[in-house]
């Protein structure tokens, strides 16, 4: 997504955090929490713009992280069907002098899926490593007729608000292209 921008990064760095959840934690303060936890565990050179982002699913108040295995992805999708449900993008960017940070919330609407559409995406394993156990830009985008909000944020980067604190952070994203 930082390609349509004319951005490519020089380095891609996982930072090693525990995702799980705390006892009673809302969706939309573990999403940024675990955001600004990836932006933490990240040292920043002082030539360096680190971006970090998080994506989560919620069900009310309820967190659908990304699915252990198959059973778990079946089970999240099935309370999914045919429901409305927050999608959640936290974003951070990174300098050795501070961190910005700004969150996005969608709502989608998945249709209700037949026994056949659920076990035929399950087949194609696109739920593997997704929050929710879907991705919008892939094969289950077809079982979303309708949303609220950004459809980038959807996807797992607001763009708007990326390059706005990319740019607080002293990047000239206009220029690079």
């Amino acid at each position: 997504m930082l390609a349509v921008l004319g951005l490519h990064p020089a380095d891609v760095r996982a930072p090693d955090v525990d995702e799980t959840p705390r006892k009673g934690e809302l969706p939309r303060s573990y999403c940024n929490r675990i955001t600004a936890s990836k932006a933490e565990a990240l040292p920043a050179a002082a030539d360096e713009v680190i971006l970090c982002a998080d994506t989560t699913v919620a069900l009310g108040r309820r967190i659908m992280g990304k699915p252990a295995d198959r059973d778990e992805a079946r089970a999240f999708l099935q309370k999914l069907s045919g429901r409305r449900h927050k999608v959640i993008t936290a974003v951070a960017v990174k300098t050795t002098e501070r961190i910005w940070q700004k969150d996005v919330v969608s709502t989608v609407q998945m249709k209700p899926l037949s026994p056949q559409e659920l076990e035929g995406y399950l087949a194609t394993e696109d739920w593997q490593g997704k929050a929710g156990a879907y991705g919008i830009q892939g094969p289950a985008g077809a079982f979303i007729p309708w949303i609220s909000g950004s459809y980038p944020a959807i996807m797992g980067l607001p763009l708007p608000q990326t390059v706005h604190l990319l740019q607080a952070a002293g990047l000239n994203i206009w220029g690079q292209l």
